[in-house]
């Protein structure tokens, strides 16, 4: 899956928060400064090309909702980050993090704590 650019990407944290929208109400869940109508529309047509999202006409309005699911989107941009950045190694990435973030001894059993619950948990 490609990467979104900054601007495709705000576009798209809107519309998976609100399932679906006009340009309008889009334009509303921006922060200020707000971008222009017109630029917002050619972010949501840029989308569309690529297949991200999909509009239904109610009217003289575009209805846009997302064609791509949030979960799948940043999944794929996860393992995209974890090949092209630690050759494909969860414990390289995740001793990263832990580097970066200086983690406390607590806090890594709670990570550990929560992936032993999720390894465990098993949906029917």
């Amino acid at each position: 899956m490609i990467q979104l650019t900054k601007a495709e990407e705000q576009v798209m944290q809107i519309l998976w928060e609100l399932g679906e929208c006009t340009v309008q109400q889009a334009l509303e869940r921006f922060p200020d400064p707000k971008p222009a109508r017109t630029t917002a529309s050619t972010v949501l047509a840029i989308l569309e090309n690529k297949g991200f999202v999909s509009h239904e006409s109610v009217g003289k309005v575009n209805i846009y909702s997302p064609a791509v699911m949030k979960q799948d989107y940043s999944k794929s941009q996860f393992f995209g980050v974890l090949r092209n950045y630690f050759d494909n190694s969860f414990a390289s990435m995740a001793s990263f993090f832990v580097r970066e973030n200086n983690l406390t001894i607590k806090e890594l059993d709670e990570i550990l704590e929560e992936t032993r619950k999720e390894l465990e948990w098993k949906p029917s």
